[in-house]
């Protein structure tokens, strides 16, 4: 979107106006967050823009998929809490996000997958579907990662995104386009595909398909708007209230069988939690390993 056509969804234009004032009219000096609080919430309507893209691809603009983008950016922009936080979290996890995407040949707009999937959070689905990008226990196998009593890889960050780069490489292989990788990456490919064949249509944005994937791509898209120009939509992040990336730490590679992790973190000068924090792949308090095989653990560093 221009910045000049964009809507203040949360001031609305009089808060906007009185935010430049504020920040540079005012002869007092006020910080940012003094600033704001002097502000009045306004709810107005958003409006989407026709010049949109997801991994270099054009969003076809028509009345179902207006209303369809519509939704998604009223929701997102309007869903404070959760929006401020996936605006800290991505300060913490999309420097190493992006750097394995572009490495691994896949568009960056794919880091907002993360935050529509996860929140950046490691949850587990009522599906069962695991970790930051959700991962299904055979996919998640498929694609390499390991899945134990002890050990999940679906909950570590530089692994399973390399697995969702293959994952994704592969739909799109398959599929032909980022969007329709994007597609069934919520679906499945098996039923993606199957919509495909029974509509005889060839794009994601034509198929009448269930509801949570007619609205999945609105919703990355949705996301990356908002975090792209979070002021825009009355979000503020001052620097010292973002989260840090994890950069202060040490990585033990460990190929002896560890009985107990409470002791592991003690011996390295930590606590069982922040062992648990840095490592959250690692399931239960001890750690097996098979002769020849070796684990890679960070520990912070005071």
């Amino acid at each position: 979107m221009k910045p000049y056509k964009r809507l203040f969804p949360v001031f609305g234009f009089i808060g906007g106006m009185m935010f430049t004032t504020l920040l540079f009219l005012s002869s007092d000096s006020k910080s940012l967050r003094e600033a704001i609080t002097e502000l009045t919430q306004r709810i107005v309507t958003i409006k989407p823009e026709s010049d949109l893209h997801f991994a270099g691809e054009t969003v076809p603009i028509n009345e179902d998929t207006y209303e369809r983008l519509d939704r998604e950016l009223t929701v997102n922009a309007y869903w404070q809490s959760t929006t401020l936080l996936h605006l800290k979290l991505s300060q913490k996890y999309f420097p190493v996000i992006e750097s394995i995407l572009k490495e691994e040949g896949v568009p960056d707009d794919f880091k907002y997958v993360a935050i529509a999937e996860s929140g950046l959070r490691n949850p587990t689905s009522s599906a069962s579907a695991k970790g930051y990008w959700q991962f299904m226990k055979p996919a998640a196998i498929e694609m390499g990662l390991e899945i134990s009593e002890e050990v999940d890889e679906r909950m570590h960050l530089e692994k399973s995104t390399k697995a969702a780069c293959g994952y994704i490489k592969q739909l799109q292989k398959r599929f032909g386009t980022w969007t329709d990788a994007l597609g069934a990456y919520n679906v499945g490919p098996g039923s993606y595909g199957r919509s495909m064949t029974e509509q005889k249509e060839s794009n994601y944005y034509d198929l009448n398909i269930n509801e949570e994937t007619s609205r999945y791509v609105f919703r990355i898209l949705a996301i990356k708007e908002v975090l792209t120009h979070p002021e825009t939509y009355g979000f503020f992040v001052e620097r010292a209230d973002r989260y840090l990336p994890h950069t202060n730490f040490k990585e033990i590679t460990v190929t002896e069988t560890i009985e107990s992790l409470a002791d592991f973190a003690h011996e390295h000068g930590i606590t069982y939690r922040m062992l648990k924090y840095y490592n959250p792949w690692l399931l239960k308090g001890k750690l097996t390993i098979a002769p020849g095989k070796s684990y890679v653990i960070k520990i912070p560093k005071s």
